[in-house]
Order: structure tokens, then sequence, then C-alpha cells
């Protein structure tokens, strides 16, 4: 430290032949002129900060996630931790940076994840943030240090799904363990191109796969050509990593290749007494818990659901099962059918995970279906959540208010559908209640209010209606699905309506021109489109009885050009106009010029309808009554045999002789 001009310089060496680097308030600049002895004798010489000079492979240890952790660098073939001396979110940075872990979140030291051992590689780093690597930031000569492990570095990063292994398998070789280099992601399996393919890049496929070593690194399609995309290039590993996802590339999907080029491996260990569950993730599901991310472990296999035996089972078992599932880190993994038993096969068995793979089909286990167990055995399962611990973020898009729309979900930073498979109005219940928009009116599928884009994160959602969260219903694995955009759910909600309808300039309150209350400000609907339909929904909206006519000749007055719902489409069922399709919703010009209107029946109209039908019908009934006594009388009569007149001319007849005598 020296004092130029008033203001307070730190200065640090580079290293051997002390070339002298100073940090100031503003920046970073190199005084390559100076000498170790300093300038004017105001600078001295201490242990120097200086680039690091060697590869660094890094890991996070000690927690559940591999991108949270105790910070531990590869120097020398040894594993050793960084001293949390100047340790800040700066160097946390390039930390997630380098890692893939997204945004560091916090840059704990003092062992926060606990003590490591061994040696403390590095102290004093210094990094701007802006580095792409450890590699890059100053630090003190390697083991060089004023630390013991009490002091070790730290790091929460943001993203931990980020940093997942992405799923290998070796494809048309002779066994499991030598074949063309496949990799799993985006839903997608593709190859990798031979661009510096080497041992050292092949060692670390055998290392992830359980293949023992590499024997030979093969290029130019020796297994085969492949097909689809081809992920990685330029593939660059120093031999260390775990993961081939973890060595440095160009990055996912950027190559220069064709599929001539694919690249292939030969391992060690063709045979083994447990092999890897599957060639591709398999689906997984948690049942009978209190919500998606708790309960039986249940995979699928030959389009059947089964269980897993609890032989074996661990916490790091436990640990790829949420992870797989987009839920977070383990909080427990049981056994003795925790969450009851299950039925039909029991398909897996001394499953054996280390904790670190992306899906339980990397993971040994016993061949599909062999097992020694009963359902009692079944292996269950309890998660922290969602990847972040908090209920996923909820929107509606495209819908006229926040409380209608398509429903889509933020998962992995990236916003998403949902499809609807399954969609019901106890689905949209749960939605509504999380957005505080009330209660549910009506679940429409089919993309009702226009296809997404991205992803589609969630299918078959299966709410009971009671839950606080959508994240709470069971549902496939985030981002598997059998849709396409064209199945995008929606959701309207009740919340505050903003699409109050009234008629105006009509004979009556049924009857008139439609106006919507938009934004506080009543507006016109245009008639591009306007017909039974839309002026029925209306008419069910007013209260009032079927609609007659949807007149639309009445033309805007002159300076009066703006109309609200521009391409309307109802299907006529719907409750509310809120509930119908819009395009392009919002105030604007109505290109034909004209507003729609509506012509309803009126309440009072039929019930002066009925009253008219009632009294006719009551008039009908009488004169029926009134026929129907003289058609019996005529008929009691002829039965008789004699005349209507005869018994009434007898009567007076017997009356008149008696009088006489």
């Amino acid at each position: 430290m020296f004092q130029y001009n008033g203001r307070t310089k730190h200065v640090f060496l580079k290293g051997p032949g002390c070339q002298w680097h100073k940090r100031s308030k503003n920046g970073r600049c190199t005084l390559a002129t100076m000498s170790s002895t300093g300038v004017d004798g105001h600078l001295q010489k201490r242990c120097p900060p200086h680039p690091i000079s060697d590869p660094v492979v890094l890991r996070l240890v000690n927690s559940s996630s591999l991108c949270v952790g105790r910070v531990e660098v590869l120097h020398r073939h040894e594993w050793g931790t960084v001293c949390g001396d100047s340790w800040d979110e700066e160097d946390a940075t390039v930390v997630c940076q380098q890692l893939g872990c997204g945004m560091v979140v916090s840059a704990p030291d003092a062992a926060w994840f606990g003590q490591g051992c061994n040696a403390v590689w590095l102290d004093d780093v210094n990094c701007t943030g802006r580095e792409d690597t450890l590699l890059n930031c100053l630090a003190r000569p390697w083991g060089t240090h004023s630390c013991d492990h009490g002091e070790d570095a730290c790091v929460v990063c943001s993203d931990p799904v980020a940093s997942q292994r992405a799923p290998l398998r070796l494809s048309d070789g002779p066994h499991r363990c030598a074949g063309r280099v496949e990799v799993f992601y985006e839903n997608r399996w593709g190859t990798v191109c031979d661009d510096h393919w080497d041992l050292e890049d092949a060692g670390v496929v055998c290392r992830q796969l359980g293949c023992g070593t590499a024997l030979s690194a093969h290029g130019a399609g020796h297994f085969r050509a492949g097909s689809g995309p081809i992920w990685l290039d330029d593939v660059n590993c120093t031999g260390t990593e775990v993961a081939l996802s973890y060595c440095r590339t160009k990055g996912w999907g950027k190559n220069n290749c064709h599929h001539g080029e694919d690249a292939g491996v030969v391992c060690s260990d063709s045979s083994s007494h447990h092999t890897a569950i599957h060639t591709s993730p398999t689906e997984l599901r948690l049942v009978n818990g209190p919500n998606r991310c708790s309960g039986r472990v249940e995979v699928m296999h030959d389009h059947q659901w089964g269980t897993v035996c609890d032989d074996d089972w661990s916490f790091p078992d436990a640990s790829v099962v949420c992870r797989q599932l987009g839920c977070g880190t383990a909080v427990s993994a049981f056994g003795g059918a925790h969450f009851g038993q299950g039925s039909g096969p029991i398909w897996l068995d001394n499953v054996q995970c280390s904790g670190t793979e992306a899906a339980l089909s990397e993971c040994l286990a016993r061949p599909w279906g062999v097992n020694n167990c009963d359902h009692g055995e079944d292996a269950s399962v309890i998660c922290t959540g969602t990847a972040t611990n908090t209920p996923a973020r909820l929107r509606l898009e495209n819908g006229p208010s926040h409380c209608a729309g398509r429903v889509e979900v933020l998962y992995h930073h990236q916003w998403g559908t949902v499809c609807d498979h399954g969609w019901s109005l106890a689905e949209a219940a749960v939605v509504c209640r999380e957005l505080g928009c009330g209660t549910a009116i009506s679940a429409p599928g089919s993309a009702h209010f226009g296809q997404g884009s991205g992803r589609i994160w969630l299918d078959n959602v299966n709410c009971t209606g009671g839950e606080a969260t959508l994240s709470e219903c069971p549902a496939r694995p985030w981002g598997s699905n059998s849709c396409d955009h064209r199945e995008d759910a929606g959701v309207v909600c009740s919340g505050t309506n903003p699409l109050q309808v009234r008629v105006k300039d009509g004979p009556g309150p049924c009857a008139g021109q439609v106006e919507v209350l938009y934004n506080a400000t009543w507006h016109r609907v245009c008639g591009s489109s306007w017909s039974l339909l839309e002026a029925g929904v209306v008419c069910r909206q007013l209260g009032c009885g079927p609609a007659q006519s949807a007149p639309v000749r009445a033309q805007l007055r002159q300076g009066d050009g703006h109309a609200l719902l521009k391409g309307l489409s109802c299907r006529g069922t719907e409750s509310l106009l809120l509930e119908c399709q819009q395009r392009e919703m919002g105030p604007g010009p109505c290109r034909q010029g004209f507003t729609a209107g509506v012509v309803c029946t009126e309440q009072k109209d039929l019930i002066q309808s009925c009253s008219v039908l009632a009294g006719l019908l009551g008039m009908g009934a009488m004169l029926c009554g009134t026929l129907l006594v003289l058609y019996l009388w005529t008929r009691c009569g002829r039965r008789a045999g004699r005349s209507p007149d005869k018994p009434l001319i007898q009567k007076t007849e017997d009356t008149g002789t008696s009088s006489e005598a």
C-alpha cells in the first residue's frame, strides 16, 4: 500500500520477478516498470497474489446440490479448499459462472458448509466478477496462505438445475461400454463431434458411465454415423471431471461438423453385476404423498408403472429422484412402504446412485423386474419442493385481464405453457386462487387464448382443487409431455371482471349498441365477425333472454374512431364476454367503421308471452270442457234409447195429471 497524490493504492506482485500490479478504487492497471525494491522506498514486497497459472477444476461439496457448497479446486491431483480471506460475491460470481450454475446468491465463508481437509490451495482470491474462470483471477501462489479450514470459502448459486449432469450413452458398439458417444439434452439424444476428441475426454465418458478407464478415443464415424443434433464440439476435458457436461465446449448445439465426425469411445469395463437402468431418462412420479414432490417412488417401464424396492435405498438415490422431478433437494429417503404399498410390478431393486446423476436412469441397479422384494418394501422420497423451494410463478397471458388467459409457469428461468390433458375446473380453481383472482369460471383448452411458444412445462396436471398452488398438484415431470402448443391450457377467473357490458341507444335494457368497460372507460365493440353467437353471450351476461338479432349497421359517429374487441369469437356457450377469444385485445380503430349491436328478448316480454299463453291455454281448456260435457250428455241419451227431450215432456204430463186429480 502506498500514497500517491494523496490517494491510497493497493499494489500486488504478479508473480516471479515481482512485476507489480496495482488495484485502485477505479480499477486495475499494470505498473510494468516498477521494481521489487519499490518506488522511492515506499513499496514493500509481500506474498503476492498472481493470476492462477494452472487450469482450475472446481467443485462445490458438502451439500445436496451441485451448485451450493464449499469451494474446492484440484491442484497436483489433489482436491483442496479456498481460504475465505477477501472472499466476496465477485469471486463467487466467477465460480458460479464457471460451473454453469447461474447467478451468485451469496458468498459465505467461515466454513459455512463444513470444514474441508487436506490442503488450502488458494488465498486472497481477487476477481472482478467478469472473468470467465477462476484461472483469470488474482490470488496468492498455490498453497501459500495464512488460514485454517475454519475459514474455508463457500458459494450459493441461483440455479442448481443448470449444472445437472447430462445423461450419456454409447450406441452401435459391441457392449454398453463401447460405441458412439451420445448425450441427452433438451429431451433429445445427439452426438459429439470428434474435433480435439482425445483420451482425456473419453476417460470422462467412461467414468460417468461406470465403465472403468478409457482404452481408446475414436473419431471419423468409427461406430457408424449417428443422427439428430450434434450437441457438443471442441470438447476439452482435463480428465478429472465427473461428467462430460462439465468439460469445456463450444456450447450446446454449436458446431461445424457432420455425423461423419461423430466421436466414439471404448472403455475397459464391458460387464458389471449392476447395469445402468436404461438408455434414456426414465419417467418418474411420486404417489400417495401430500404433494407431487413427496410420496412412493414409481417408474414407468414397458408402458406400466411399478415401484422401487428399498434394498440399498439411500439419500443419494432420493436426491436423484428429486432432481429429476424438479423438486429441489431431498429431505429424506424412506423404505418400508412409508407412503403405502404400491401394486403391480416392482421394477427396480438395489438402486445405487452417487447422488450427482441427472436421472435415475444413470444409476446402477439390478435388471428390470429382477428383485427379492414385496410391496411392503416400496421406496419413498420427500423433497423440499420446487427447484427454488418456492412455488413456481404463474401468469395468464393473451387474455383480456391478468385474471384470464393462457396459463404459463416459470421454471428454470424460462416461461412455458401447460398442456390441456386432464385440464379441468379443479386445476383452474387452483390457478385462480394462487393469482388472487377469485373463483374459476371456466378452464378452456385447445389454445383458447392463442398458442404459446417455448417449452411446455407441465402435462397431466391433476389437482383436487384444494391446493394452494399449482406446484402442489401431481403432474408429469417438468418438461415431460406429449403435446404441442395447440393444446395450451387456459383459465378464466371471476376476478374483477373488466369486461362489464351494457347496451345504449336502444329501445330498452336488452337492445342497443354494445359497450364494454375497459380501463375505466366505456368502449364500443367492433362489428367485424359479429354474429348471433357473440350476441347470445352478451344477452346472457345482461340477464336478458335469447338473442333475436345481432345488428352491425350502426355507424360510428364522426371522431369516435375507437372500438374495443376486434376479431371477437365466441362459441355461444360462454357465460361472460370475458370467456370469448379476442384477437388484439384493447382499444383501437375499427376498420369497417361499424359497431356491434344486439337485440335480446326482454324478460318482461317472456313473462307477458307466458301469461298470454297461459290465458289461451285456460280458455282452450274451458272450451274443451264444455264440448266434452255436451258430447258425453249426447252419448248417454242415445244409450238409453230415447231422445234427450222425452224425459222432460213425460215429467210435465205426469205433473199435470196429478193436479187435475
